[in-house]
């Protein structure tokens, strides 16, 4: 039995950011009822075709839960929301700003009709202040939180090559409803959450913030490497393979001088003697390093760091993560079903001893209509006319 069975979450959720939440909470087995517009879905189904003709976004976020349509601008929609959330423990909701409080989709408007309902609200920049009401996308977010100032070269700056801002937004919205459920757990209230995509990231930028505290320089853009250690970053190999290194002490620049390197002379070079000065001559040093392995392959260059006890790191593709032979040995992969047939999945992070968390298909859209409207008390009949009247 999973840990969250017998909780049921209703969803209005496009995109990635509200889907990422709710697959965590069906992951653990909650009931997630997903709300898509009739004939288009969550937009995000519609991003590429590139997993057998459906969206990687989609697939991603999606499986374990149950697709309803539902045309929420058509009045006799009212009826089937008022009995969906009569009974759910929590309304999730990333609509565009303002949609969800002009569809009375706020606590204040449920909680007479259901005092313990959790609503989690997802938006951009939060229910108040001057930004309140501007659209956001991740890579906007990703902008506005200064992500992109210190992510890329010193030529140009460059996104996350995943959609950081809405990830962190799901993961706080995950971790705040668990939270709330078990809080209602203790006093039986239900309660409202804010989630913002902009503090979500900003949290995550703690680091570069207090590092240009008072007005010092942030740190500095540098690729793939380390803004302030060196070496910390890829090398290329003689045969082209590209190697991720990282020092972390002087002991393990005196180890890797000696055994890496076979250089011992480098410990008294002065350039060197400190991680500041190796970052400070970090050209020279690369140069040094390159060199080295010029005449080794990437698995030769590993083979050395291992022995040494230096942390490395092959530079994968995606076809190098989907054969990835440690998730292979650890067994992370499952079939999960989907309208195109059986797609592989990763097993979600963590675990715990008696529960496998739960995995199954991701919905086709409005694959879920008839048992979910059943299940509401709406007769066949009254389905039909639904169905007809451009309601679901």
């Amino acid at each position: 039995m999973g840990p969250l069975e017998g909780v049921t979450v209703v969803t209005l959720e496009h995109a990635v950011a509200g889907p990422f939440a709710t697959r965590q909470l069906a992951d653990l087995g909650a009931r997630v009822i997903k709300v898509e517009r009739p004939g288009t879905g969550d937009f995000a189904r519609n991003y590429d075709g590139r997993v057998d003709g459906l969206a990687s976004h989609f697939v991603w976020a999606n499986r374990s839960k149950e697709s309803l349509t539902l045309n929420l601008k058509h009045p006799d929609a009212d009826e089937v929301l008022r009995r969906l959330l009569a009974t759910a423990d929590v309304l999730v909701q990333n609509l565009a700003p303002g949609a969800a409080a002009r569809l009375g989709l706020t606590y204040d408007a449920l909680s007479e009709m259901n005092p313990g309902l959790i609503v989690c609200n997802i938006s951009g920049y939060g229910p108040d202040g001057p930004d309140r009401d501007r659209k956001a996308y991740d890579l906007l977010v990703q902008a506005e939180a200064g992500f992109l100032s210190v992510t890329g070269t010193q030529d140009e700056v460059c996104k996350s090559g995943i959609s950081i801002a809405d990830i962190a937004a799901g993961m706080y919205a995950y971790t705040n409803i668990l939270a709330a459920l078990i809080r209602r757990g203790q006093t039986g209230q239900g309660g409202t959450i804010d989630i913002s995509m902009l503090e979500a990231l900003a949290e995550w930028m703690s680091y570069p913030m207090y590092y240009a505290y008072d007005g010092a320089p942030p740190p500095a853009r540098a690729g793939a490497s380390h803004a302030t250690i060196f070496p910390y970053g890829p090398f290329p190999a003689g045969d082209g393979t590209v190697v991720i290194l990282g020092l972390q002490n002087e002991r393990e620049w005196k180890t890797f001088c000696e055994k890496v390197l076979h250089n011992p002379e480098l410990l008294y070079d002065p350039r060197f003697d400190s991680n500041a000065g190796r970052a400070e001559n970090k050209d020279a040093l690369s140069a040094l390093i390159v060199a080295a392995f010029a005449g080794l392959t990437g698995e030769a260059v590993i083979a050395r760091l291992n022995a040494a006890g230096i942390a490395n790191a092959r530079m994968n593709d995606m076809a190098g993560l989907w054969d990835h032979p440690q998730l292979q040995a650890r067994d992370r992969w499952r079939d999960v079903g989907s309208p195109s047939g059986p797609i592989p999945a990763l097993l979600p992070p963590g675990g715990f001893d008696g529960y496998t968390p739960r995995m199954d298909p991701v919905p086709d859209l409005g694959e879920h209509n008839d048992s979910v409207l059943d299940g509401l008390g709406f007769g066949a009949d009254e389905i039909a006319c639904m169905k007809q009247g451009g309601v679901l």
